[in-house]
């Protein structure tokens, strides 16, 4: 056990030199690479946000450490620590953020569901429907795992050899994370492929695509061919939320973005994401992120920092997974 935590560690502090080294020219934020699916997170200075649009997918911390925001909850995870999401649940907004006067590096690496059904399938691995959800699932990064992700990132010095290694090593990736100590609870997230899930996909997207429009939940039940029961229900194993909360959340989140970094009045902003009343948006922006959204504005344009988002960095605990505004452990916030 101590000789692999020493070859982890090693790894870890490999992979952060690597991935320094391949964004050094790169401003903050979500840098791809010429790896399709794999991509990486920095965050040079103390409190910098930096937006993920998160895609079914692994992220590793290797340097720093990150508060990861999904909706009302928000969970600090450190070096060696990585999250699985499922499904795509940016609209609850994943923000990444460098603390505790440390770079924040990250690496994320797209799953591909087909390899994942496959190996899930051959291990027999338990496909209990009922526990699923998409909340994320925090593990800790294996080393096997942190060796695959090395030999990939590797893979950016010698170009030609991509399309013939990537996928493979992908592969093995996939196959350490469902043999892992959180294997069973990956392959419940994942849901591999169940023909609801991807049902409920569709469903996602086309609340994101009609984010400032009206969406009718019986409409979207009907086009994932499901009773409005089973797809509310579906819906919330998915994503944590109902289908009304979710769309909400699209909005509200989306207005944040206008008025942050594009410098949209409140007004504007609620209009654009579709809300008649702007008292509402205010009241419902509020409750969702600690602050008006003029008070939240005017706090980030001081400090580069929403408002909502202070107390957590001022309160950063020294150690363990922890969620700032919940009693839920970081490992524990996967199981149902």
């Amino acid at each position: 056990m101590i000789h692999e935590e020493r070859d982890s560690s090693r790894t870890l502090r490999k992979l952060a030199r690597l991935a320094v080294q391949y964004a050094s020219t790169e401003t903050d934020g979500h840098i791809p690479t010429a790896m399709k699916g794999l991509s990486i997170l920095r965050a040079d200075e103390e409190g910098r946000l930096t937006h993920q649009q998160t895609k079914p997918s692994v992220c590793i911390t290797m340097q720093g450490a990150a508060w990861a925001s999904f909706g009302e909850k928000r969970y600090l995870f450190k070096a060696g620590q990585m999250l699985v999401l499922a499904v795509d649940i940016a609209p609850r907004g994943a923000v990444f953020t460098a603390i505790e006067k440390q770079r924040y590096i990250g690496l994320v690496i797209e799953l591909d569901f087909a390899v994942l059904r496959e190996m899930a399938d051959e291990m027999a691995l338990t496909k209990d429907d009922e526990k699923r959800n998409g909340y994320p699932l925090f593990l800790e990064a294996e080393h096997r795992l942190l060796d695959c992700a090395h030999r990939a990132l590797r893979l950016l010095d010698i170009p030609k050899a991509i399309p013939m290694l990537y996928h493979g090593i992908i592969r093995e990736f996939c196959y350490w994370l469902l043999s892992g100590q959180g294997g069973n609870r990956v392959s419940q997230l994942m849901g591999v492929a169940n023909e609801h899930d991807r049902k409920i996909a569709q469903a996602i997207q086309s609340l994101r695509d009609k984010v400032g429009g009206v969406v009718h939940v019986a409409d979207l039940a009907i086009a994932a061919n499901m009773s409005q029961a089973t797809f509310h229900r579906r819906f919330k194993m998915a994503t944590g939320v109902t289908p009304l909360q979710y769309q909400k959340q699209l909005r509200l989140h989306k207005a944040r973005r206008l008025m942050l970094f594009n410098d949209m009045l409140v007004e504007a902003a609620a209009i654009d994401v579709g809300y008649v009343s702007v008292s509402q948006f205010s009241r419902e922006y509020t409750r969702m992120f600690g602050a008006s959204p003029r008070r939240d504005v005017r706090a980030f344009k001081a400090t580069r920092i929403p408002i909502g988002e202070l107390d957590a960095v001022n309160e950063s605990p020294q150690g363990g997974f922890t969620s700032a505004s919940l009693d839920e452990s970081f490992g524990g916030s996967g199981e149902g």
